[in-house]
């Protein structure tokens, strides 16, 4: 099985990936996509004049791999997407949440070009999707969590959890 020598490899096929599935997907919003691994998450969204929709990210040291910022009428969203080179476990899985649940994504990817590794049982055999939840309470949102096929620089969406 082929996979990149290194994580940050990943970064600019996803970051393509996520401008046209946003642009697709919300097409009359300003849809900017950024390799954001290098600076913490509040300095891209001073950088990009949105910092006041999410004050509560001052000072937090969160770096997201690929970061996209969805700009409406009155309204900014974020979309994460944390990448890996390795199976996936728990521990990706807990980072990504923590983030969720500090910023309240619209929605937020966990892809890795080698695969779902313990991951896989957890969902597929023990059924347990309900560890991708996050959201203000009123509206519940899903992490998905898939494989990223580096032949195609795109998801597997065969792999992908929940199924879109």
């Amino acid at each position: 099985m082929s996979n990149v020598a290194l994580e940050i490899e990943l970064y600019e096929p996803m970051r393509i990936w996520l401008q046209q599935y946003l642009e697709d997907k919300y097409k009359n919003s300003e849809v900017i996509t950024v390799d954001a691994h290098a600076k913490t998450l509040d300095s891209f969204l001073q950088e990009y004049g949105v910092l006041e929709y999410y004050p509560l990210t001052v000072g937090l040291d969160i770096q997201i791999d690929v970061l996209g910022i969805i700009k409406q009428k009155n309204k900014v969203s974020l979309i994460f997407i944390e990448a890996k080179k390795t199976q996936l476990n728990l521990h990706d899985l807990g980072q990504l949440w923590a983030y969720c649940k500090l910023c309240d994504p619209l929605e937020a990817f966990l892809l890795s070009s080698y695969g779902l590794g313990s991951l896989n049982k957890l969902f597929n055999n023990l059924l347990r999707e309900d560890l991708l939840d996050f959201g203000d309470g009123k509206l519940i949102k899903k992490m998905k969590v898939g494989k990223w096929d580096i032949m195609t620089n795109s998801i597997d969406y065969n792999s992908l959890i929940p199924k879109i």
